[in-house]
């Protein structure tokens, strides 16, 4: 008992405790103990919306669906930014483009994020109004209006069977294309492209293929095609479009816009397509529609195309759009300009077995329009 008191109050006593505390208490200049990360969070976070072409005769836009976003924020290293209309797109700069595409004057919450360095944000909305006029510019168009040949300054050939690279132009086709105006001509404000039987250069049918390619193509618009399609088991005719990098990039990469196809073997069954990397030949992307009187009557063929979706319609009726929820270079290489093609074509994987019987069928052409 005494031993014991009387070492409680020695200095030793003092030394010691003082060591022990010294060893083991936590200390934040100790390298090899647990230290937490700084929490950062951003902070007065504001931003604006400029709708393009906005003014007191257009609050809501000048139609084309058009705005920019600027955001800024204390401590922020990013921004994200939701338009109401898909995922988040993100950046550093704090600056952001939208088009919206939806015809009319529609609402929207855009949704502003500003990240931190630590992975912290805040978010901020604003709800705007946006004005999206349908594609109303005429950019081209040709009314065929000038009888004889397709005008040279807006239309090329393709001539030939596809030998010796492309035989039967990839599909097992049996017409030979020529530029003769028995097979291509304009009377009476009419395009008229022919198909025939007749033994031509080592074929046994010629018809015609006519092309914008190196005189015009676009990206984004409204094409309308007013045509009355040829009769006959065999028959092909097609309306349609292809990326004009096709030269570069090759097919389905360049990515292909079928506005309108026929078989002569199902008359009125029409149907419309799109062939991309990630879908190509035996197509899955594809509608169809039943029209009772194709090849007795004209009908508007059109196709809208925007900065997200493929509209098809066949007398103003929509009957198929393509909007992939993922857009890459395999699902969407719309985002190049395209040329326009008119043909008809035999047989082949689509057109399938011709009609032993059969003599001529003629696709006609009353005009096509390209709006912007």
């Amino acid at each position: 008992m005494f031993y014991k008191n009387t070492f409680y109050k020695t200095p030793l006593f003092g030394v010691l405790l003082f060591l022990l505390f010294s060893c083991s208490g936590g200390s934040s200049d100790d390298p090899s103990g647990p230290v937490d990360p700084e929490v950062i969070v951003p902070s007065d976070l504001i931003f604006t919306v400029d709708l393009v072409g906005e003014d007191t005769n257009h609050p809501n836009g000048d139609g084309s669906g058009a705005i920019n976003v600027s955001a800024s924020a204390k401590d922020a290293t990013s921004f994200g930014f939701r338009p109401g209309t898909g995922s988040e797109i993100n950046n550093t700069t704090g600056n952001f483009e939208y088009t919206y595409s939806d015809n009319g004057i529609n609402n929207y919450t855009i949704d502003v994020l500003a990240y931190s360095k630590t992975g912290n944000s805040i978010k901020t909305s604003k709800e705007i109004t946006v004005a999206v006029s349908p594609n109303t510019n005429l950019v081209w168009s040709d009314e065929f209006d000038v009888n004889g040949s397709p005008d040279p300054s807006k239309w090329v050939y393709d001539i030939g069977d596809g030998c010796p690279n492309l035989c039967g132009w990839g599909n097992s086709e049996s017409q030979y294309y020529t530029d003769r105006t028995d097979n291509v001509v304009i009377e009476n404000g009419i395009l008229k492209i022919i198909a025939k039987k007749e033994d031509y250069q080592g074929s046994e049918y010629t018809s015609a293929r006519i092309k914008t390619q190196g005189k015009f193509d676009f990206k984004y618009g409204k094409v309308e095609i007013r045509a009355k399609l040829p009769e006959g088991g065999g028959t092909w005719p097609a309306l349609w479009m292809l990326g004009s990098n096709i030269t570069s990039v090759g097919w389905p990469a360049c990515g292909e816009i079928d506005i309108m196809e026929h078989k002569g073997n199902v008359p009125g069954n029409v149907s419309s397509a799109i062939h991309t990397p990630s879908s190509y030949g035996g197509t899955i992307n594809k509608g169809n529609k039943t029209v009772s009187n194709v090849s007795t009557e004209f009908h508007i063929y059109t196709v809208n195309w925007t900065v997200d979706k493929i509209e098809f319609s066949i007398d103003g009726t929509t009957f198929y759009t393509y909007n992939p929820s993922n857009k890459d270079s395999n699902t969407w290489p719309f985002d190049a300009n395209q040329f326009i093609i008119f043909n008809v074509a035999m047989g082949g994987t689509f057109g399938g077995s011709i009609d032993p019987d059969f003599t001529e069928g003629i696709m006609e052409v009353d005009y096509i329009r390209v709006y912007q």
